[in-house]
């Protein structure tokens, strides 16, 4: 073999190791950035609850902070995340708006960025008007909605997501609201997929949350 052919046959198998090197680079750099996909048990471990079986939510009417419609159609074709709080509450409900504002910043760059709503729906509808949470919602992410509506439409609506909410006695027209600060999971089909426990714990929220919409896409649901 002439010294020629021994150098052509060197630099080829450079170049193929070198490819081969580039390819497990490659790969290993995508699986750090390809979310992990935890079993049931993890998640809840986590802090998130996700149901063996979606939950189907029949029809609702509502209406949310812009004076437009809010119903099914609205919480269908992305994950939504939804929160029942007032505006008149002193201390759990603008945490829990703040944290989830903290949320859509952490998953942003990442593959779930696009694929989540927050809507905050009101407990208080004879206090938090369309106006009053126009002034109030917004002012956490101007992306964020909320919604409002008769009493026992949005009673209905919470009942149905197993979230539960009460007038606390006494209190005059400064009366306050019990309610959860769970933040309820509703798929893109529009069905109950489960939900975050309180209080939020957000890197673990953006683990369990990335986790459940990579084992959904995987699932080609």
């Amino acid at each position: 073999m002439t010294t020629a052919a021994q150098a052509s046959g060197i630099k080829r198998t450079v170049i193929v190791v070198l490819a081969f090197i580039v390819l497990i680079v490659v790969g290993f750099i995508s699986r750090i950035f390809q979310p992990t996909i935890l079993s049931p048990a993890e998640m809840q471990a986590n802090g998130t609850m996700v149901f063996q079986q979606p939950r189907q939510v029949t029809d609702f009417s509502l209406v949310d902070h812009t004076g437009a419609p809010f119903t099914r159609e609205s919480v269908t074709g992305q994950w939504t995340l939804v929160f029942f709080g007032f505006t008149f509450c002193p201390d759990i409900c603008p945490t829990t708006m703040v944290e989830l504002n903290e949320f859509m910043q952490l998953i942003e760059g990442t593959e779930v960025e696009d694929q989540f709503q927050v809507v905050m729906v009101t407990v208080d509808p004879g206090r938090d008007s369309v106006e009053q949470l126009a002034s109030y919602v917004p002012f956490f992410n101007p992306d964020f909605l909320g919604v409002t509506g008769e009493f026992l439409d949005i009673h209905r609506f919470a009942t149905e997501l197993n979230t539960p909410f009460r007038r606390v006695p006494g209190g005059g027209e400064n009366y306050q609201m019990d309610h959860s600060a769970n933040i309820v999971l509703i798929n893109p089909r529009g069905d109950y997929h489960g939900f975050v426990k309180a209080p939020l714990d957000l890197p673990k929220m953006k683990l369990t949350l990335r986790s459940m919409v990579a084992d959904w896409d995987r699932q080609g649901f």
